[in-house]
């Protein structure tokens, strides 16, 4: 299904939350949609990891990595976890790795940047919680659309 957030905030702008912009498109899929799961966590990817390996169908992963450009928090093997468990994208305030890996995953990735180094594994961070960075709030649940335009969020599904 084709996705225009541009056409979306036509026709929802006053229902919308809409992400500053500086998100970078890493995957296979440029244009992803689904209901969020949020996780905030800084320079440690560990509940992402935990996560991806649950049924991920018809949603998307909310990271707030505090926009910290120190660790990557997502990598070719969880991006593989994360196809084979059925998640339409994934979005990260901060940095993923492994950049030529993931550009051929078919999954929508969406990030400040990338740098090489793997995150620190300490079991920190939040998951289910609300979610404040890039101007906007997610809330566990609200749909989230993402394209090459940009990403909005919804409290309710719009398609």
């Amino acid at each position: 299904m084709n996705i225009s957030t541009p056409d979306l905030c036509d026709e929802f702008e006053e229902s919308l939350s809409i992400l500053s912009p500086g998100f970078r498109d890493f995957g296979g899929v440029h244009q992803f949609y689904g209901q969020a799961v949020t996780i905030s966590c800084l320079n440690d990817n560990s509940k992402i990891k935990a996560m991806s390996v649950t049924s991920g169908h018809g949603k998307v992963m909310v990271v707030d990595g505090q926009a910290s450009m120190d660790y990557a928090l997502l990598g070719d093997m969880i991006g593989d976890d994360l196809v084979k468990n059925g998640w339409s994208g994934i979005i990260i305030n901060g940095c993923i790795r492994d950049v030529e890996a993931l550009k051929t995953l078919q999954l929508g990735i969406k990030a400040l940047n990338s740098i090489p180094r793997r995150s620190v594994k300490r079991d920190q961070g939040e998951v289910n919680v609300t979610l404040h960075f890039a101007g906007a709030t997610v809330d566990p649940e609200d749909w989230v659309y993402a394209d090459e335009s940009g990403i909005v969020v919804s409290k309710h599904k719009l398609i």
